[in-house]
């Protein structure tokens, strides 16, 4: 263990605080799988779904470890060949995609030969926002035209969202907007920025048109769903997602300053998507308001961890790959966390690292592994640094211990040749 241990490179922060959170998830996936339980196999024993987890994350720190050990520089010419790969994968998504509880047919697709579903959007946020980012560096120190920059980024970015849009609003709201930021940290001209953002606006309400004109399209079917969400929001209409909404409010009532107690949750027999979209709820019950405020404390300490890797980190391309995987993650539990609390409406995103789920856990940990490739490049750096002035100030005490050696050996042939021939000294002069 020690030695394993002494294999993990990169910021010993990001890797306490991943670790917090994934053993923390246990209990409340443990806890709030029950109603999963009862509705596969009748009986409400929740330990298979607490194994399925663990592997699930034993699974995602193994990513986390082997991606970790790949420098980071080489994902730079990943994303350009992965891009096309990830539209492939979206378009099947979008026409084969599989239904997962009753959720829409577009968002997953099944893995051949292990039965596993995949999320293909996760894998192409994570794709675009390295690919945007490995653009930005590219053009730091050349001068910019909106004409080439359309062509070379935002059009592969519109594709990449128009392909995830049919299915997932929610998640292409959030992938456009984590690329907005980073153009903007990447120093992106911002009357650049402005022309993007009417543009995309414009394109989501021709998209609402074609939803309108086609009615009984396959892949329209989701535009209702968005405007009901939002409409019920504003209004407190009746609905599903307000069912939800109502149990997880119950929930989080019922858990005050200390919870319930670890298991004893209520609301987790009632609360739909209770171990991943609502998880929340069920740890505000179960924990109380410790519960609920120490969870986002702990992503706070994650995105500090960020922000100093990105910092540190000596090449742009690094501190645009932390920024643009590490930021959305936070954002990410926060939409989560604001949802269960009814301060957004239901959007489907999960509490990364704390929901139950393979893909999204596993997603979040490739992610992970990036993010701490690129710290460990920056502690290589910094010991080799520190080698090179050890090895220089080791060489520079055995310079002078010969010139101190030579001195004494001098003066002491000096003293001899006096004694045995004193017309040396004049002759040596």
């Amino acid at each position: 263990m020690k030695k394993l241990i002494g294999n993990l490179k990169g910021d010993k922060g990001i890797w306490s605080f991943v670790a917090l959170l994934a053993l923390f998830s246990f209990m409340p996936v443990f806890s709030a799988s029950s109603n999963l339980a009862y509705l596969g196999h009748g009986t409400g024993n929740t330990l298979g779904y607490l194994v399925k987890h663990f592997a699930h994350i034993c699974i995602g720190f193994l990513i986390i470890y082997l991606v970790h050990r790949v420098p980071y520089h080489y994902f730079r010419a990943i994303s350009k060949v992965g891009l096309p790969i990830v539209w492939i994968l979206l378009g099947y998504t979008l026409i084969k995609g599989t239904v997962i509880a009753g959720a829409n047919a577009s968002r997953w697709i099944q893995l051949p030969f292990i039965g596993i579903s995949f999320q293909t959007s996760t894998l192409a946020a994570i794709v675009l926002y390295i690919f945007v980012a490995r653009y930005l560096s590219k053009t730091r120190e050349e001068p910019v035209t909106f004409k080439a920059s359309f062509i070379e980024l935002w059009l592969p970015v519109f594709l990449t969202l128009g392909l995830i849009l049919p299915a997932n609003f929610s998640t292409t709201a959030l992938i456009f907007s984590m690329i907005l930021m980073l153009v903007f940290v990447g120093k992106y001209p911002m009357k650049y920025i402005a022309i993007i953002v009417g543009s995309g606006l414009l394109l989501l309400a021709f998209f609402i048109l074609l939803s309108k004109a086609f009615p009984d399209s396959k892949f329209f079917s989701r535009v209702g769903t968005w405007g009901n969400r939002i409409e019920n929001f504003t209004t407190d209409k009746p609905d599903e997602d307000d069912y939800q909404i109502e149990k997880a409010k119950i929930a989080i009532a019922s858990g005050k300053i200390y919870g319930l107690g670890p298991g004893k949750s209520v609301q987790k027999n009632f609360l739909p998507q209770s171990s991943s979209d609502f998880i929340y709820a069920i740890i505000v019950e179960e924990y109380g308001l410790i519960g609920g405020i120490g969870v986002p404390i702990l992503y706070l300490l994650l995105l500090f961890r960020f922000v100093i890797a990105s910092h540190k980190a000596n090449t742009l391309f690094g501190k645009l790959v932390v920024i643009g995987l590490g930021f959305p993650m936070i954002f990410q539990a926060m939409i989560n966390m604001c949802v269960a609390v009814e301060l957004l409406p239901v959007t489907g995103q999960t509490l990364p690292l704390i929901s139950s789920g393979g893909s999204s856990i596993w997603m979040t940990c490739f992610s992970l592994g990036i993010i701490i490739s690129v710290t460990k490049k920056e502690e290589e750096i910094a010991e080799e640094l520190k080698e090179s002035a050890i090895r220089e100030e080791a060489l520079q005490k055995l310079i002078d211990a010969q010139i101190a050696s030579e001195n004494e050996e001098e003066e002491s042939y000096s003293i001899e040749d006096k004694v045995t021939n004193p017309m040396n000294a004049v002759m040596n002069k």
